[in-house]
């Protein structure tokens, strides 16, 4: 059987802080990615992600960040061309935080 990393999001219109709730969903997921885990809320909407991890044992936390915070998202897969995909991104200015495949999709 393969394994996958377990993601789930709660989004809360009114912007009630949903982080001790994200966190019972990485608990329920932790089979799913027994690697580690991250929440993060972001206004209204709540990101919760248990990794598998891959690429980037030691690295590569999520939920992920653009360098400027405009862009997070939680990934689950692997990015086959992703390193030339971040020289591509770098060479462009990019900074990365993380040697994971799945930080080039928020730059």
């Amino acid at each position: 059987m393969r394994r996958v990393c377990g993601i789930g999001a709660i989004l809360d219109p009114a912007g009630t802080a949903a982080t001790d709730a994200g966190r019972q969903m990485t608990a329920a997921l932790r089979h799913r990615g027994p690697d580690g885990d991250g929440v993060r809320q972001i206004g209204p909407a709540t990101l919760a992600h248990t990794r598998l991890a891959i690429i980037d044992v030691a690295g590569g936390e999520q939920p992920l960040s653009s360098e400027d915070g405009a862009v997070t998202a939680i990934v689950n897969g692997e990015i086959y061309n992703h390193l030339a995909l971040r020289s591509e991104l770098e060479a462009r200015g990019h900074k990365f935080s993380t040697h994971s495949d799945s930080e080039v999709i928020v730059h």
